[in-house]
């Protein structure tokens, strides 16, 4: 019987911090340690203890902020296992934009849980340079922080990678403006949306059932054409103890249809992102 440890997965969030071999930056506003760490070699034995054959790597803010060694360093030794997604300044140039992409970085992280909203004010040209090189806006947010975003996402044409659910207030229901604001994203064609990090807007313990309804939404609204699965490993700040088997587990209780599976693990980031190809 086929399930989902034995199923093939591409995990679409995942940190890679390894401090001892690239330092954090002096000012960051925030330097994980003890098991908030995910080195390389951890980060690989996690995949194949659980039968994970590629990652998308997004650069954290934790500890690096703008610097994209540490995840440059993984993909290039990763035997082509691992893309990225990096963090850039605003004011970014497109030849920078133009090197990361030569070395397997996909696109570009925009924290806006963090950063807040004003921060991104005069972010319009970056995206501009990312619709030129076909290149990814992989944006969080909470609450209704994309409501101030839909005019540029949509009016630019850009591709857009939505984080952990859009981050929904649970306590504000389905209707509330952010919400709704995600879920017409999804009649574009050009946005997808990662079910993942559950708990960092559950109200409840794992298996996170009052967020269920919010995935449902997602997938009737994008389609399994357009959703992609993450861990979030090695859960960075999270509020409550995170397993990657107990998501996994999560995932077969969701989707308990093997060709929903196939596409949600496998076919869809496959061919979004182009691994093993």
């Amino acid at each position: 019987m086929a399930d989902v440890y034995s199923e093939p997965k591409i995990d679409c969030h995942v940190h890679v911090l390894d401090p001892v071999r690239f330092p954090y930056g002096e000012n960051t506003h925030y330097r994980p340690a003890g098991q908030e760490m995910g080195t390389p070699a951890q980060l690989a034995q996690a995949m194949e203890a659980y039968g994970t054959g590629y990652a998308l790597l997004v650069g954290p803010n934790s500890g690096y902020g703008l610097d994209n060694r540490c995840l440059l360093d993984t993909i290039a030794s990763g035997d082509g296992r691992f893309k990225g997604v990096a963090v850039v300044a605003n004011d970014a140039s497109l030849q920078e934009l133009e090197e990361l992409k030569r070395h397997g970085v996909l696109g570009v992280a925009w924290n806006v849980t963090h950063y807040g909203v004003d921060y991104y004010d005069n972010a319009a040209p970056l995206v501009e340079k990312l619709v030129a090189l076909d290149m990814f806006v992989d944006i969080q947010v909470e609450r209704d922080q994309l409501l101030s975003f839909v005019p540029l996402l949509t009016r630019s044409g850009v591709r857009i990678l939505i984080d952990h659910c859009g981050r929904p207030t649970i306590e504000a229901g389905l209707d509330q403006p952010g919400f709704r604001a995600l879920l017409a994203l999804g009649a574009t064609g050009r946005a997808f949306v990662k079910l993942s990090g559950l708990v960092k807007f559950s109200r409840e313990p794992s298996p996170h059932r009052d967020a269920w309804s919010y995935v449902e939404q997602l997938v009737d609204a994008f389609t399994l054409d357009h959703c992609l699965w993450a861990s979030d490993w090695p859960y960075l700040r999270a509020p409550a103890r995170v397993d990657y088997g107990v998501l996994l587990s999560l995932v077969q209780s969701l989707f308990p249809d093997v060709s929903d599976r196939r596409k949600l693990l496998w076919s869809t980031p496959q061919a979004l992102f182009g691994f093993g190809g």
